[in-house]
């Protein structure tokens, strides 16, 4: 069994533990490699990070390739279409990153609810004091009864809601796949319902052709105005320069991301250069690693491991992503 691997061969060496399973590991190194170089390895199985693409002109040129495994949950890079009219499996490791995104999703609503950044900036300025008196003036919010509307109830949204019920925040969720009333005692909204109603939106959605630019002018239109809206799934989701004149407009109180598109980030993105400097201590960004944690590498490779076993077996894998 070759496997080639195009993720970050250091945290694959730490973490994998995958010593004894006599398979032939070819290592592409960090960043895309060069479609050409992947084909020759004449690869089995292919693991690659989420945002590597893995296209028909790798996929229509492996006869031998029975598995492409995205190292992460996110599978929009990989040509899916493809791996099925070609018999080839295309997993994820979907709910292994849940609670450390669902972490980080809460940091950023902290983050912009209490000016964090602009406040840090205050006070490596020397100018604490004056930071400190701006908020004897400013309504500045709790996450305590706000009501924050969950776009996606998977894995990560489900435990997202149950750390944010802790916080006392009033719930509801969307769904394409669900519509149950009771589900967890958190109502179901219609998308439109919830943006009016909700002043925090978080979205964890997969990228399809229905949720690719989800939030965009039209939509934005609807949000309760002033509403935050966090992005910790896929940069795809939204409309970049919508969301950059909502914030300027006022109708986005907030905007708090870890993930943007195109990726790697672009200083050109009107979200990370072209906002007015007021504007811009409204925005909260990390530089996706909310699921990149000791514990998710475990349980990644742990998943990964094992459809590579099952196809060694000639059995089904699991998290199966495009319909085989």
């Amino acid at each position: 069994m070759k496997v080639a691997l195009l993720v970050d061969r250091s945290s694959f060496e730490k973490y994998a533990r995958w010593e004894g399973t006599g398979w032939e590991l070819i290592h592409m190194g960090n960043g895309v490699p060069e479609p050409e170089k992947v084909i020759a390895t004449g690869a089995d199985v292919i693991v690659a990070d989420a945002i590597t693409k893995v296209g028909p002109e790798i996929i229509d040129n492996m006869p031998g390739l029975k598995l492409v495994h995205s190292q992460g949950v996110a599978f929009n890079a990989i040509d899916t279409l493809a791996a099925k009219d070609a018999g080839i499996f295309v997993c994820n490791t979907a709910g292994e990153n849940a609670r450390p995104v669902a972490e980080q999703t809460v940091l950023l609503m902290l983050s912009l609810l209490k000016s964090f950044r602009h406040n840090e900036d205050m006070i490596y300025a020397d100018r604490q004091m004056e930071a400190k008196m701006a908020c004897f003036n400013e309504d500045q919010p709790e996450l305590y009864g706000l009501k924050a509307g969950i776009v996606g109830y998977g894995a990560i949204g489900r435990i997202l809601a149950s750390i944010l019920e802790a916080f006392g925040c009033e719930l509801c969720y969307y769904d394409t796949r669900l519509a149950d009333p009771n589900i967890d005692k958190i109502p179901f909204k219609p998308l439109e319902e919830l943006f009016a109603e909700c002043d925090i939106i978080s979205l964890h959605v997969p990228v399809t052709p229905e949720t690719e630019n989800m939030v965009n002018s039209d939509t934005l239109k609807l949000f309760k105005r002033g509403a935050i809206l966090i992005n910790t799934a896929r940069g795809e989701l939204i409309d970049n320069e919508a969301v950059a004149q909502a914030l300027i407009s006022g109708q986005l109180g907030g905007f708090g991301a870890d993930t943007l598109a195109p990726e790697p980030f672009i200083m050109s993105n009107p979200i990370i250069s072209g906002l007015p400097e007021e504007v811009r201590r409204r925005v909260a960004l990390s530089p996706h690693i909310a699921g990149i944690t000791a514990g998710f590498f475990d349980r990644a490779f742990k998943r990964i491991k094992g459809n590579i076993e099952a196809i060694d077996r000639n059995e089904k894998p699991v998290c199966i992503v495009n319909g085989l």
